[in-house]
């Protein structure tokens, strides 16, 4: 037989039970309901019994329709007590508890337990862990953990998915209080002031996600709209949604009874407050969004998951421990999540068990989906979702006036963040001040440098008229000397010119090399052809006298007409032996064609 899927609703007179049967024959089935029993049946789908938190009566009123399209029966059922609230109608893992199972009567193996382990019978719970001398006791061969402490031996049979799961090493031989002391050992060693600082300093993004909104925070608005309007109490489930996946969930758990003593469930209520804490912060952080990190952010920020933690103490205690996790292990570490993950969490308690049990289903989704976190589904987080369908909403609305009554500030932590915060602003000042003055240097700098360009533009200026009267000057004397050495050299031109024969060279008949040899003046004869013979004359014998004379002691040479029509560079002409004594060309002993033309011209005249 197949156990339908079902949902129940109430108003102040009638109790509805909407039960989805697929495929079913409509003509043929059966229900049955009295008090709060309630069976349906409809081939192949066979609801055995469904335990209802109030009364319901059979007096005409009850109705019952099928919808072909959709395959739904629809049940209206009369109240026995017009106006009651049923509570609880969202926990359906409770609903299809057995009967026997919510009696007063304990069971067979609950009857050895004594009379306070009855959590129904307690009217005050406190909150603050009983304080126990401390006695010498032998250690039990293996140290429990898990849900109420139920479970041990777990993990010696995981040791390949033990270091993926938890941080502590062979938690089956290790104490309480010594895993406490590796956690916070291991806590102060994680924290990273580098890190810290810049998610307080540079805090645009925790801003961001500060400002998300979870799906709590409109159910909270409501139910305290509703509660000013009505000034009564209203259960959570006017407020909170199940979908049918959850649906699902719910009913495929297995019920259970646990057997429980007060410090057993003090810790149950500890670990719930500490694992809802983490899952506030992956909605937050992720702002609703699952990826692959959200499991990894859950168990890591919560010790009772990470660390097995059972020595919680108090409230505060719990407070602390996921404040300093925050702040040593995920991306975003700023105490304003810390803070916002508290508030969110007394919001959810405040909505009441049918919000923590939406939570606690989430969180069960994400694990199974993670492998290997599903272990902590099996040590934890199933058993607290069987669990939480049956505690009692005053329970909770005393654990949630606690956690509002605990305050958390940064000194908690042990981990100096106030020296921190104080030291880094105190560095930042510093770093403004010497920004501020060297930006003032700058300024001194740029106005001196103004000043010494504006001194040395009116040096140039006067040095500039300074060098153009001295280059006045200086054009001037050199404009003189240009015209003396003129003078000088117009001189030269006009005076005569005497070979080495004695002959007189007219001014016109050879060019001159002035300087540097680049200015050459061709100088053309314009001696009458009567003085030319006269010279002629005069050269004839000149060298007539020189012939006779001995060619070693000859103490110039002539030049050639050759040598006339070609010039030497002056430089070229002497070869100086020693400064200041030049010696001198031999005469060519070979006879100057031009002097046979010269003595025939002269005997033909």
């Amino acid at each position: 037989m197949i156990t339908p899927a079902f949902e129940l609703t109430q108003d102040p007179d009638f109790l509805t039970v909407k039960i989805r049967v697929p495929y079913a024959k409509a003509s043929e089935f059966d229900v049955y309901f009295e008090g709060e029993d309630f069976k349906f049946y409809a081939k192949p789908y066979f609801l055995r019994q469904l335990t209802l938190p109030g009364r319901i009566v059979e007096d005409g009123r009850e109705k019952a329709s099928y919808n072909t399209d959709e395959g739904t029966f629809t049940i209206q059922l009369p109240k026995e007590v017009p106006g009651q609230y049923f509570e609880g109608l969202d926990m359906l893992t409770s609903l299809l508890a057995p009967k026997k199972s919510r009696s007063a009567k304990p069971l067979v193996e609950e009857m050895a337990a004594s009379a306070e382990l009855s959590e129904e019978n307690e009217e005050e719970f406190d909150w603050e862990m009983e304080q126990i001398p401390y006695e010498e006791s032998p250690p039990p061969l293996q140290h429990p953990y898990g849900f109420g402490n139920l479970r041990s031996g777990v993990f010696q049979r995981l040791q390949d998915e033990l270091s993926e799961v938890i941080d502590i090493k062979d938690p089956d031989q290790t104490p309480a209080e010594e895993r406490r002391r590796k956690r916070l050992a291991a806590e102060a060693a994680k924290f990273e002031p580098d890190h810290y600082l810049a998610d307080f300093f540079e805090d645009e993004a925790i801003k961001h996600l500060l400002k998300y909104k979870p799906w709590w925070i409109d159910a909270h608005k409501k139910m305290t709209a509703l509660q000013g309007e009505s000034h009564q109490e209203h259960d959570s489930p006017a407020f909170v949604v199940f979908s049918e996946e959850e649906r699902e969930q719910m009913r495929k758990f297995t019920n259970k009874s646990y057997l429980l003593d007060k410090r057993s469930r003090h810790h149950i209520y500890l670990g719930l407050i500490d694992i809802l804490l983490a899952y506030c912060y992956e909605i937050r952080v992720n702002e609703g969004e699952k990826n692959v990190e959200s499991s990894w952010n859950i168990r890591k920020l919560s010790a009772t998951l990470c660390w097995l933690e059972v020595s919680f103490s108090s409230i505060h205690d719990v407070l602390v421990s996921f404040g300093r996790r925050v702040l040593c292990y995920p991306l975003y570490r700023h105490f304003e999540l810390v803070t916002r993950a508290f508030g969110d969490t007394v919001m959810i308690l405040q909505l009441g068990k049918a919000a923590v049990l939406k939570c606690l289903l989430d969180i069960h989704k994400i694990f199974m989906e993670s492998d290997p976190a599903y272990i902590l589904n099996d040590l934890f987080i199933t058993d607290y979702c069987i669990w939480i369908q049956k505690v009692k909403s005053k329970k909770l609305a005393a654990l949630c006036e606690s956690l509002q009554k605990t305050t958390l500030s940064k000194s908690h932590m042990g981990l100096e963040l106030e020296e921190l915060e104080a030291a880094a602003e105190l560095v930042q000042e510093e770093e403004k001040a010497l920004k501020a003055a060297g930006s003032v240097s700058k300024q001194q700098l740029l106005c001196s440098e103004t000043s010494d360009s504006e001194e040395s533009s009116s040096t140039s200026s006067s040095e500039t008229e300074g060098s153009d009267s001295d280059e006045q000057e200086s054009s001037t004397s050199e404009d003189g000397e240009i015209n003396s050495s003129q003078g000088m050299l117009q001189e030269e031109r006009t005076a005569p010119l005497i070979d080495c024969n004695g002959l007189r060279q007219g001014t016109d008949t050879s060019a001159t090399e002035v300087g540097d040899g680049k200015s050459k003046v061709s100088l053309q004869s314009t001696t009458p052809a009567g003085k030319l013979v006269e010279e002629l004359e005069m050269q004839i014998q000149s060298a007539m006298r020189l012939s006779e004379q001995p060619e070693g002691l000859a103490t110039a040479g002539c030049i050639s007409q050759e040598q006339e029509e070609k010039p030497v560079p002056e430089p070229d002409r002497f070869s100086e032996d020693a400064p200041g004594k030049g010696n001198f060309l031999e005469v060519s002993p070979k006879p100057n064609p031009l002097l046979f033309l010269c003595s025939t011209n002269e005997d033909e005249n």
